[in-house]
């Protein structure tokens, strides 16, 4: 950060979860299901029993001197059959609502990441004649809760969401080919270059987050946008005509959906290149992180900057950047290098809102437990939860307006 940086007043520092990696036992989404009948996926059980112990984790942010935290409301747990709403779920997503605000955190509700209701799928899912009306339906239901929510985000990222849909339609037969397709939220070498999503799918998907936008303006306050994988892919020389054709697929199509959103969510991790051929898989290095991935904290401004641009200048809020490591020196490092790179964004006028940490804990990740990415970790058979050095050090950074960055060391 130079000493010219000047963030906003009401920037947003803080950490991300999503329910079915944190909360447990969602017994009726899709994903349960999944679990339960593909070989070779480690299922979620309690995960790290976030359902009931969300105070205790929004305390661990605020008291680090975080004052944002971004959760999800999980669709499924809503309305486990068509048309039949649980009250019941509705105050618990309220109270934690609530919760936040008292520790002084801005909640960043999320309302749909990555899971339906098995009913939903079932019948069709997105394919469905009737996939936009029953999503908006459940949005509609959502707003009942959302009094006072100044940040929502409507689906996360929905890239990784129609990726997740195409690779669906043919899935892996064998235990060795499932842990290969594991994850496909964050690519990686430990699994071939996954194809590129559907666009029908992406459409579709654009159409149910318009849709959401519309109702959430009529109904609430909040500020509405979706979060999209930011990739931030580079083009090998002479090959930038097929790196706009595989970032259109990957990225553009729905980074070009959010014009005219009140904010986009920036979701980012590493890099990767493009040649002739289309991705070129990521080389094993010594740095490579526990997902396979390169350690680029230099992507977070790659992917910035191209965000601001496809879509116009909306204004940006990171609400995803982290690395899967054991190591929290090693997360410290790449943090610091990547909230430079995102000052320098801000430097260059960018309008950033606020930087979101994934993860606030270690978690479920879609199929297994070694990546570890979070601020805070858990006990998986005692729950207690164990902040790491990292937590404090982005407390201090939070404190001081960036202005500590680099001056704590795990």
């Amino acid at each position: 950060m130079t000493d010219s940086t000047r963030l906003r007043p009401d920037f947003l520092w803080g950490a991300s979860t999503a329910p079915t990696q944190v909360e447990g036992n969602n017994i009726n989404s899709d994903w349960w299901l999944r679990e339960q009948r593909m070989p070779g996926m480690e299922r979620s059980g309690d995960a790290v029993d976030s359902y009931h112990r969300y105070a205790e984790d929004m305390r661990l942010l605020a008291d680090a001197g975080l004052n944002s935290y971004r959760f999800g409301i999980e669709w499924a747990r809503i309305e486990p059959a068509e048309g039949h709403v649980s009250l019941a779920e509705l105050a618990h997503y309220r109270r934690m609502i609530d919760t936040a605000v008292d520790l002084g955190l801005t909640p960043v509700v999320t309302l749909h990441h990555f899971t339906h209701p098995r009913w939903f799928t079932e019948d069709g899912g997105w394919t469905s004649d009737r996939a936009i009306d029953r999503f908006r339906s459940y949005v509609e239901t959502a707003t009942r809760i959302l009094d006072g929510v100044e940040w929502v985000c409507t689906i996360n990222e929905p890239n990784m969401l129609a990726l997740m849909a195409t690779m669906s339609q043919a899935p892996p037969a064998s235990e060795k080919e499932v842990k290969k397709w594991m994850s496909p939220t964050v690519e990686g070498a430990a699994r071939p270059v996954l194809p590129s999503p559907d666009p029908k799918a992406g459409h579709r998907l654009a159409e149910a987050h318009r849709a959401a936008r519309e109702i959430l303006k009529a109904r609430t306050d909040a500020k509405s946008g979706w979060t999209v994988a930011n990739q931030a892919l580079t083009a090998t020389p002479g090959n930038e005509e097929k790196l706009r054709e595989v970032r259109y697929a990957r990225e553009d199509l729905y980074l070009e959906a959010a014009r005219g959103d009140d904010f986009i969510g920036v979701q980012s991790y590493t890099t990767q290149t493009v040649d002739e051929n289309g991705l070129v898989p990521h080389a094993v290095g010594p740095d490579t992180t526990l997902t396979g991935n390169p350690y680029r904290p230099d992507a977070l401004g790659i992917a910035v900057r191209h965000t601001w641009e496809v879509t116009g200048g909306i204004p940006i809020l990171v609400t995803e950047n982290g690395i899967a490591t054991a190591d929290d020196t090693q997360r410290i490092a790449y943090t610091s290098e990547a909230l430079r790179h995102l000052f320098a964004a801000v430097d260059d006028g960018i309008d950033v809102r606020g930087y979101l940490h994934w993860s606030a804990l270690d978690n479920y990740e879609w199929g297994h437990w070694e990546p570890t990415f979070g601020l805070v970790a858990v006990n998986r058979e005692t729950f207690e939860r164990h902040p790491k050095p990292s937590l404090a050090w982005l407390g201090d950074v939070a404190r001081s307006g960036g202005k500590g960055l680099g001056e704590r060391s795990a």
